[in-house]
């Protein structure tokens, strides 16, 4: 099933929603995250784990490295936690965590409230 909108409405509720995003920035509240920071934190929480850091840098299509810096930011938040693979030490699996799940939620209440304030 799919939404019709043309491609105005569809740059407004880009904009709406990232400017939403920034002015919800607030100390201890929603973080500013960047298109790639939000890119992979979707993907940890709409896609089914095992999430590595090899995986989410293939997907992306960017280095580990960037990944990495991606992550330290989102678990300086507690949007993800990560671990050693027991299993194979050299990857290291990436954990959806209670504060995470909250704040997809919350920007998914959010995009669902500025589609549905679209004109037209």
């Amino acid at each position: 099933m799919g939404v019709a909108v043309n491609t105005e409405q569809a740059l407004r509720l880009l904009n709406e929603l990232s400017l939403g995003l920034v002015r919800a920035a607030k100390p201890g509240e929603m973080p500013d995250f960047t298109l790639r920071q939000l890119a992979i934190l979707l993907t940890v929480y709409l896609e089914h784990p095992p999430h590595t850091v090899r995986g989410l840098a293939a997907k992306l299509g960017v280095t580990k490295p960037v990944i990495t810096r991606a992550l330290d930011s989102m678990g300086r938040h507690a949007i993800v936690s990560r671990r050693r693979d027991e299993a194979d030490r050299r990857n290291v699996i990436i954990q959806r965590t209670v504060k995470g799940a909250l704040y997809v939620e919350t920007l998914g209440d959010l995009v669902i409230a500025k589609a549905r304030a679209l004109p037209g």
